[in-house]
């Protein structure tokens, strides 16, 4: 059933993917049906998201791996083949570094480790077993619960694109037309484990190439920023293995600044 969710909603967030570049996750959708299927079950819960809610985004990531290769002239034949043995590689040295990290750093993913290696993503993961395994959707959200109310935003995030729609078809030239309330709700969706620090990075990024570069540099945005856009997710894991074991395994502090404080104004608004 799990699986079959993921293939039922591919094609339309494949589609909103290609569009809008933002890729909406089956995970609440998953732990709300399973939970209401098997409440008190957490282990039966992420089980059911992890294949209903990880195998569309794999998909997706798989779809895309394609396209760049259409972009960069590779056979598709030859780009399954890497991919087949990129998965069977990666799955091997996320077990084995997942092993040597707990053997390297003491205390990691509890509150005693240093704020980079308290695993948000796992407790985030664990929390949501916790929500919509143990607890379970009707207890959480269903009628005289705590947090009944927060059902309306469902028909709110139904209805709320409406309003824009009718205003950019009565007015196609004014800036109406760029309001898409979905892309909008769906950059908070990684509130947690994302922090709001983080946001203007991204804003400012994405201005400079979808906006600045695609306006008045057109022709190289359309040559290059695919294929940028995957350079600079390379770059993020080759620096982070760099920064590991350069500094981090090592012991080398940082700089510090006003930034790197945990006294700074930025993390005390956290």
């Amino acid at each position: 059933m799990a699986v079959a969710m993921a293939a039922f909603f591919l094609l339309p967030i494949g589609i909103i993917t290609a569009i809008a570049n933002q890729t909406p996750g089956l995970n609440i959708i998953t732990e709300f049906v399973i939970g209401y299927i098997l409440p008190g079950r957490p282990i039966a819960n992420v089980t059911f998201k992890t294949y209903g809610y990880i195998s569309m985004v794999q998909a997706i990531v798989f779809v895309s791996d394609l396209k760049l290769g259409h972009y960069m002239k590779i056979p598709p034949r030859h780009m399954f083949i890497a991919q087949t043995y990129g998965a069977i590689l990666a799955g091997l040295m996320n077990v084995n570094t997942a092993y040597i990290m707990y053997s390297l750093i003491p205390d990691i993913c509890t509150d005693n480790a240093p704020k980079e290696w308290r695993c948000s993503s796992a407790n985030v993961f664990y929390s949501a077993s916790v929500i919509w395994g143990v607890i379970g959707p009707a207890k959480m959200f269903g009628p005289g619960s705590t947090y009944n109310a927060l059902m309306w935003w469902f028909l709110i995030g139904f209805l709320a694109p409406i309003p824009f729609w009718l205003l950019a078809r009565r007015y196609p030239d004014s800036p109406w037309k760029y309001v898409h309330t979905p892309v909008i709700l769906g950059a908070t969706a990684i509130m947690p484990p994302a922090q709001p620090v983080m946001y203007p990075t991204w804003f400012i990024v994405g201005f400079i190439f979808q906006f600045y570069l695609y306006r008045y540099r057109h022709a190289w945005w359309a040559k290059f920023n695919y294929v940028f856009s995957a350079a600079m997710d390379s770059g993020v894991a080759i620096s982070g293995i760099v920064i590991f074991f350069a500094f981090t395994y090592n012991g080398v502090k940082p700089p510090k600044w006003w930034g790197t404080e945990d006294d700074c104004p930025s993390f005390k608004v956290l």
